[in-house]
């Protein structure tokens, strides 16, 4: 497995740091294989002009964001635009104080494509949708580009798109600004296009100025942003693209709201996205929304405090532990097994010896006993995460690239090592959990 080492740095220095890294999610990828294909499922359905919505729960470090950026690599191949945001307490799916516009700011700032992955997709996906429509027309007419009969089949093309939106709430101001946005990139007029990109970026703060700058009497704001995402999905698909697919994450952020009546606004807002995207209002459009069981399960301050969103999401009377629904709208990330840690950290052990050229000196059962120690401790069964783990053995790979003269058996199972699991309390009756462990 070769991999850059500009990838390879990356991947290292994140996964170290406790981050998902937004590139290289292939070369470390292990189990998740039911969730992958469940969301990419749902991925099919929304190109074909359906919509979904789904939850991804998890404990901190589980993997819930790394499932989210692997889902968003998967979908970008497939000619998906790909939104995505952290809620936090200045950006919030519902506010009075530019909270939720700011989650549509940073949502329209994160947009990607497979030829812009990094994000800042928009003014390219609106000069590629232009210069699209005048590839097809020239295609299909054979008229000269600078002969006004061309001028006037593209506009045509264009008129279609746009009358296509008009339908839709809000959709006669988003399509003439998508009209002002052609005439000024065919008359190379870049200020116009930029004041255009400004808009559809949520980054004008009064009608006021956008009457003035461009002749529209209405603003993106907190009360309407999400029905611009819909919008958006609907222009993207006739642009050229799959669809949309919009990632949340850290939802725990509505969670930790001290006000009941501004968290029930927040959970409003995500029964209006359920509902419209289970209920066919919203096309081409799929919602992930990421958060930790306790802020899904709390019938006190979480999702569940919301008795409209508790009785469509929770557990019917046939689920039970060990048996895994992923056709329902909540998807419980499972722990790793200890086989797929083990894969994990044999990637990771011929990524870390790419970036920094040297022969691995770690076997494979140095892994196998780094996992048993990792496990070994009290609770490790419930609460370790693959963050922890990863971390922990970069930490070791680290060091014992920097120590060449360590032998690495020793050094795993050393009396330090075993000191610190005695002071968790560790009676060392676990090396019986491990039996059936051999490769």
């Amino acid at each position: 497995m070769k991999i850059p080492k500009r990838i390879a740095s990356v991947v290292i220095n994140s996964l170290k740091g406790g981050v998902v890294p937004r590139i290289g999610l292939p070369y470390i990828t292990v189990g998740r294989e039911a969730e992958i294909d469940a969301l990419l499922h749902d991925v099919d359905i929304i190109s074909s002009g359906g919509a979904s919505f789904r939850f991804i729960v998890g404990k901190y470090g589980s993997g819930k964001s790394f499932l989210l950026q692997t889902i968003r690599s998967h979908v970008m191949d497939k000619n998906y635009v790909v939104i995505d945001a952290d809620l936090s307490p200045e950006r919030r799916l519902q506010g009075t104080k530019g909270q939720g516009l700011a989650t549509y700011k940073e949502l329209i700032r994160n947009m990607s494509t497979k030829t812009r992955p990094d994000g800042g997709a928009l003014t390219l996906i609106l000069d590629r949708w232009i210069s699209g429509i005048q590839s097809e027309t020239a295609s299909e007419t054979g008229l000269c580009t600078d002969s006004p009969e061309f001028s006037k089949a593209v506009e045509k093309k264009i008129y279609t798109v746009i009358n296509a939106l008009n339908e839709m709430v809000h959709g006669f101001d988003f399509a003439k600004l998508l009209t002002i946005y052609y005439k000024a990139a065919i008359d190379g007029n870049d200020e116009e296009k930029a004041k255009v990109t400004k808009w559809f970026r949520g980054e004008y703060t009064t009608k006021t100025e956008a009457k003035k700058e461009l002749g529209v009497n209405i603003i993106i704001s907190d009360d309407d942003w999400y029905e611009y995402i819909k919008l958006f999905a609907a222009f993207l698909k006739m642009a050229g693209y799959s669809g949309l697919l919009m990632l949340v994450d850290e939802l725990v952020n509505i969670y930790k709201i001290p006000n009941s009546i501004t968290r029930q606004y927040n959970y409003e807002k995500i029964l209006t996205m359920y509902n419209d995207t289970l209920q066919g209002k919203a096309k081409y459009l799929g919602i992930i929304i990421g958060g930790t069981p306790q802020c899904i399960e709390d019938t006190r301050r979480g999702v569940y405090s919301y008795e409209a969103l508790r009785s469509r999401l929770a557990e019917g009377r046939f689920g039970r532990e060990g048996v895994k629904d992923m056709l329902a709208p909540v998807i419980h990330l499972a722990p790793l097994t200890y086989e797929e840690l083990l894969v994990l950290t044999e990637k990771l052990t011929d990524i870390h010896s790419q970036l920094f050229d040297y022969q691995p000196k770690l076997t494979q059962e140095d892994m196998i006993a780094f996992i048993k120690l990792e496990f070994g401790r009290i609770g490790s069964d419930s609460h370790i995460t693959p963050r922890e783990v990863i971390r922990d053995f970069i930490e070791l790979i680290d060091i014992v690239y920097q120590n060449p003269q360590i032998n690495v058996g020793v050094f795993i199972n050393s009396e330090s090592m075993v000191f610190s699991k005695s002071q968790s309390g560790e009676d060392n009756s676990t090396d019986n959990e491990f039996a059936e462990f051999e490769i």
